[in-house]
């Protein structure tokens, strides 16, 4: 079964950095675009950050602009989120989702990803 495995969620004070990853079991998605996706309690999920399946471009939601870096590398089958100068607002359960998509068109809508990790909670104390 496939699936994607976040790592590096934590408690961290307001200011502090975290760096996430996201590699898939049973596959490798050297060829997926690859988005990082939030939720916190009482909240719909929303859009954080993607990288195309090359790395050469990268997308941001305006709430993390500037504060948050999101990169791969294919030889490790690992794409990363660099978050530095953290929130509590940040405060929420990070999800990695991929999509096989050797392109540069992608789509910043939950649905259009296939494959989905479990995520990992990240907190900002104040």
């Amino acid at each position: 079964q496939v699936q994607l495995i976040e790592s590096g969620g934590g408690l961290v004070q307001a200011g502090g950095s975290l760096r996430l990853s996201c590699a898939p079991s049973g596959r490798t998605f050297s060829h997926d675009a690859v988005g990082w996706f939030r939720q916190a309690p009482g909240k719909e999920r929303e859009f954080v950050s993607a990288i195309t399946w090359n790395g050469g471009d990268t997308y941001y939601s305006d709430s993390v602009k500037g504060r948050f870096t999101i990169s791969r590398d294919n030889v490790k089958n690992t794409v990363y989120l660099q978050m530095n100068s953290l929130k509590p607002e940040d405060t929420a359960v990070y999800f990695c989702a991929s999509r096989y998509a050797p392109y540069t068109a992608i789509a910043f809508d939950s649905f259009w990803f296939s494959y989905w990790g479990q995520g990992t909670q990240v907190t900002v104390s104040s």
